[in-house]
């Protein structure tokens, strides 16, 4: 990789380099690992910031006002905030740990699994057994996230659509029912194995989101009651669908490496200022702005997306809900191809190469069933929105990242005066597994009493 001989390269062929030995340091500062970077298209710091915003503003900002319902208005606004800065900071962790172990390695790039295998490897001894299975766990939970996401997102197309339907059809269909006519045409549509051929699907996914997302915006600022007729804060039982909710409107983790690895200066990326701070600046500010005046707004009527509580005999209302529900829908094969690709490199050694078409094929076609059936069996956005994010993304956003740290940090340069590191990084770890065990409890009790009613 990147002329990168393969005992270096980052991949599966990582346990193959040599454990560091203490005081093997001496020529760390002579290799600049950005200046080896050989990729074809690289990417400016404007169109980085671009990518982070894209990378981050998915359906989760819809589910904001749904979010500050399960913490109270001004809980909600500090604590978004405060939420906001500790996963932008976890990143941060991460991509400075990768920066450290470039330069250790002497490899000029490092995917997500790659930097937690490498840390693991570089760590204290009883660490470096797990690095296979720590690369295995990240590649494991990234594809869970984002074929989550997938489910969401068949779940968010068919509700908006039945919404709209429900208004001229006298027969009603019932959301399951829906899942499935929309599951069927994504079946062949993630047979396309090119990303390029997508593009023109994701242009008009972006234009629509933004158009449906600035008309929901009027809806959302007009007749906006007063503040004091919203609760300031909620029960602390709801707060884990709170956190659930926001880690996974807000976590972009998943592409943070991808983005970084193609810039043109990577250095800009972390620091102050910095592309990442920009980015996820605007991104906490926007669904934080969203979050309040949508709750603001609707109340104890707020739905799991705002767009469902625009007013259906509206046909401007119908629009919107079709035009975010179709952009959802073009976006599902761009989010589909990330943990397709996963998977199959893990596969694709395996299969003899005269099947290894239509058993990719054969991949394709399974994972999106597999997408549609759990969509059917839990067509509930709310609790299925906080569950992918308690269980992945507060994994991957914090847990990771922070062990990964105290595993870079072991030997050099050190956990710092008090042990400062050991003593931060123990504190976001517990607060992940917190977070990952109450939300997770939680939305499954959520889940329970959506069954146990029958609906």
């Amino acid at each position: 990789m990147a002329d990168v001989p393969v005992q270096q390269a980052a991949g599966s062929t990582l346990p193959l380099v040599i454990s560091r030995k203490k005081g093997d340091d001496s020529e760390d500062g002579n290799y600049n690992p950005f200046e080896h970077r050989k990729v074809e298209h690289p990417t400016s710091d404007l169109e980085t910031f671009v990518h982070l915003l894209k990378g981050s503003l998915g359906s989760g900002i819809l589910a904001m006002p749904m979010a500050f319902s399960h913490a109270g208005l001004w809980f909600g606004l500090v604590a978004t905030f405060a939420v906001g800065t500790l996963c932008t900071y976890c990143v941060h962790i991460l991509v400075k740990c990768a920066h450290i172990l470039c330069r250790r390695r002497k490899i000029p790039m490092m995917g997500f699994a790659d930097v937690a295998e490498q840390a693991f490897l570089d760590g204290p001894p009883a660490l470096n057994r797990w690095s296979r299975f720590i690369r295995f766990m990240v590649n494991t939970f990234l594809v869970i996230d984002l074929l989550g996401c997938c489910c969401i997102y068949l779940v968010f197309v068919a509700t908006n659509v039945e919404q709209v339907v429900r208004v001229y059809m006298e027969t009603e269909l019932s959301i399951r029912v829906w899942i499935m006519i929309v599951t069927a045409p994504l079946i062949f549509m993630c047979l396309v194995r090119n990303l390029k051929f997508l593009t023109p699907f994701s242009m008009i996914a972006n234009i629509l989101m933004f158009v449906g997302i600035v008309i929901t915006f009027i809806y959302m600022f007009s007749d906006i009651p007063a503040p004091v007729e919203r609760p300031g804060i909620v029960s602390v039982t709801e707060w884990p669908l709170f956190f659930g909710t926001v880690i996974f409107a807000l976590e972009g983790i998943g592409v943070v490496m991808s983005l970084e690895n193609d810039m043109k200066n990577p250095s800009h990326f972390i620091g102050c200022p910095s592309v990442l701070n920009f980015g996820m600046g605007l991104v906490i500010a926007l669904y934080t702005l969203v979050g309040f005046f949508g709750f603001l707004k609707y109340g104890p009527e707020t739905q799991a997306s705002i767009t469902l509580n625009l007013p259906l005999e509206d046909k401007l209302a119908q629009s919107v809900k079709l035009m975010i529900a179709i952009a959802i829908f073009f976006t599902f094969t761009l989010q589909f191809y990330v943990p397709v690709t996963i998977l199959w490199k893990g596969l694709e050694h395996k299969i003899r190469p005269e099947k290894q078409n239509i058993s990719e094929y054969g991949l394709r076609v399974f994972l999106v069933l597999l997408c549609g059936g759990i969509a059917v069996a839990l067509p509930n956005l709310g609790p299925f929105i906080s569950l992918i994010g308690a269980v992945c993304l507060s994994t991957l956003g914090m847990i990771v990242p922070a062990t990964i740290e105290l595993a870079v940090y072991h030997e050099d340069p050190g956990y710092g005066r008090f042990n400062w590191r050991l003593w931060k990084n123990s504190g976001l770890i517990l607060f992940g597994v917190v977070g990952f065990v109450a939300g997770t409890y939680v939305s499954i009790i959520e889940f329970h009493a959506e069954f146990s009613s029958g609906h």
